[in-house]
């Protein structure tokens, strides 16, 4: 996206928010508000959210909570999630043929750890 001064900028981020009532410990009904952009009202769920916090967790030890496997530095849990995040999006299949990537166009093939450590990023 390009961002000229004076100009409006389009939003390719839509946000909405889902607010929870409940009466005895129980939900009752769902309030969904757009935040920013134009999301979809039917399509604003937390659902989604929900599981991709779950695999993290279940996926690397440094999420979960009351483990001996904290990190201990900001950087470490920068660095492993940003494999697991390359690993879920490039090798890890998805469906039964396709990554992540595959599905979205960035990838023609499914990654191994050899191309992802000895990929060549152009500078």
């Amino acid at each position: 996206m390009l961002l000229v001064l004076g100009q409006p900028a389009e939003t390719c981020v839509d946000y909405g928010q889902v607010i929870k009532i409940r009466e005895g410990g129980k939900i009752v009904d769902k309030i969904k508000k757009v935040i920013y952009g134009t999301p979809n009202i039917n399509e604003i769920e937390t659902t989604d959210i929900e599981n991709m916090n779950g695999i993290c967790r279940e996926r690397q030890g440094r999420l979960v909570r009351d483990t001996k496997c904290f990190s201990k530095k900001k950087p470490k849990l920068i660095n492993s999630f940003e494999i697991f995040h390359s690993y879920w999006n490039f090798m890890d299949k998805l469906t039964k043929t396709d990554t992540p990537a595959m599905l979205e166009g960035l990838a023609n093939h499914q990654w191994n750890w050899d191309q992802f450590f000895y990929f060549n990023y152009a500078v």
